[in-house]
């Protein structure tokens, strides 16, 4: 994905106007690379949550016990994009961040199954608050 592409999807995230079919793991992730690198002044794991929740909202979706925002994979993406950025050049830009998440583990749409069981991950607990992983911890 290019600079350009990650731009054209983050913006259009936070102004709700990217269509549902563009919001993808890939999505998800160029994102919160986006809003890691080019809004300093957010603090993304305090606003994605109501971010992702306005834009489910925004394209018919609804946030329940069962479907929509999962704050527990929101917090877990946010922790592995933020980790991978670490070990970057800190001039890196966001097409090449994009690729290296891409190229890692996290690239695979079940990567947060080698850390939480399917039942913890996907209970509606989970998707309420914070839930630690149950099978290996988070990269640091």
């Amino acid at each position: 994905m290019t600079d350009d592409e990650i731009d054209e999807i983050a913006r259009g995230f936070c102004a709700l106007t990217l269509p549902k079919s563009r919001w993808t793991h890939g999505a998800h992730f160029a994102t919160a690379l986006w809003l890691l690198r080019k809004r300093p002044d957010l603090s993304p794991e305090q606003a994605m949550p109501d971010m992702i929740r306005r834009y489910n909202e925004s394209v018919g979706g609804v946030n329940s016990d069962s479907m929509g925002y999962h704050e527990t994979i929101t917090q877990a993406s946010l922790r592995a994009a933020r980790a991978l950025l670490a070990t970057l050049p800190a001039d890196v830009t966001p097409g090449e961040a994009f690729a290296a998440l891409m190229a890692s583990p996290l690239g695979d749409k079940d990567w947060l199954f080698t850390h939480w069981s399917r039942e913890r991950l996907l209970s509606a607990q989970a998707r309420r608050r914070w839930v630690e992983p149950d099978i290996a911890p988070l990269p640091a």
